[in-house]
């Protein structure tokens, strides 16, 4: 089946998570293409603001205030943006929270919101998305991590929950192609990004939670989201330095295992105090798109590839065709 996807300037897309970090970023980025836009995130005051700032440059989007961990606000959120809007073209599972903890000193009650969020949000959204998408066809697009695809010692809750997302969405894909539904699903993994993710997280750590590097801005991720919004697309890592861990934990596990046990200091800044409150149960940080004190990279010549295959490889033949005329050249002379 030949799925074809509309421009950003003729697409209603709707954003979970869109107060602050790659939700944001997304949002901002997609109105400037003249998306028109549904925001989702659970605290109202600051998708108004977001919304606000969007209309006065010129774009167009709605706030809808909804916890993804509640399936009918999904549903509501669905309904707001056909009412508004007349359709859904793209939904985007963005919505996320995280634990600094060991595994077994993570309290439950923490480690079930967390699956809540990451886990049942994503499940939740694709409920209430599907049966729009069904309608006229459109993209499905949820963002995991490259926790999804690898251990992550002092964040294995968060891992665990990345990995689920994953199985979920895989299935729903080869679900959705045995029905033959015009829907292209898509699944994100970014590296560690520079969003406020870390200082929003629940700390049991001690010190100040951080992503540990390498890390990438925001933008990348954004920029593979709306390329997935508007061309099928499978599945993305963003940043090279994340598919180079998901590959060592993949083919060398054992050795894997020990590596990421010893890199778990690098998830923590002993000299810094962790901000409070923590955003697991309620919104607490609204507004901001990256971290106080991390500069993500801006550029990902491994993304780059992915994202653009054929230009890859016409770069590729290029550049071989270059080495080889310099090798030809080097030996007649």
């Amino acid at each position: 089946m030949s799925l074809k996807l509309k421009p950003l300037d003729q697409q209603v897309i709707v954003i979970t998570g869109a107060s602050s970090g790659i939700g944001l970023v997304t949002a901002r980025l997609a109105a400037t293409r003249a998306a028109k836009l549904v925001l989702a995130a659970r605290d109202e005051t600051s998708l108004r603001e977001i919304v606000a700032d969007i209309e006065q440059a010129g774009g167009e989007a709605y706030a809808v205030a909804a916890d993804v961990g509640d399936a009918e606000a999904m549903a509501r959120v669905a309904r707001h943006a056909v009412a508004r809007f007349g359709r859904i073209d793209t939904w985007v599972n963005n919505a996320g929270v995280a634990i600094y903890a060991k595994l077994l000193d993570t309290p439950v009650d923490e480690h079930e919101r967390l699956f809540r969020t990451n886990y049942f949000g994503v499940a939740n959204g694709c409920v209430a998305a599907v049966p729009h998408l069904r309608e006229h066809g459109g993209a499905l697009i949820t963002v995991a991590s490259i926790a999804a695809g690898m251990p992550s010692p002092l964040m294995g809750a968060y891992a665990a929950s990345k990995h689920a997302v994953k199985g979920y969405i895989d299935t729903l894909r080869a679900e959705l192609l045995q029905d033959a539904a015009p829907i292209s699903v898509t699944l994100i993994q970014p590296s560690g990004i520079d969003t406020p993710v870390a200082e929003h997280a629940s700390n049991h750590v001690g010190g100040k939670a951080r992503i540990p590097p390498l890390v990438y801005d925001p933008v990348l991720v954004t920029e593979a989201i709306l390329d997935a919004a508007t061309r099928p697309t499978r599945g993305v890592t963003v940043g090279g330095a994340g598919k180079m861990q998901m590959l060592f934990a993949q083919h060398a596990p054992a050795l894997f295992d020990r590596v990421a046990a010893l890199g778990s200091a690098m998830f923590i800044d002993p000299t810094r105090n962790q901000p409070r409150p923590d955003d697991l149960f309620a919104q607490a940080h609204d507004g901001v798109e990256r971290s106080r004190d991390q500069t993500g990279k801006g550029f990902s010549v491994y993304t780059s590839a992915a994202r653009h295959p054929v230009a890859a490889l016409a770069i590729g033949a290029a550049l071989a065709g270059t080495a080889a005329g310099l090798w030809r050249h080097r030996r007649a002379a």
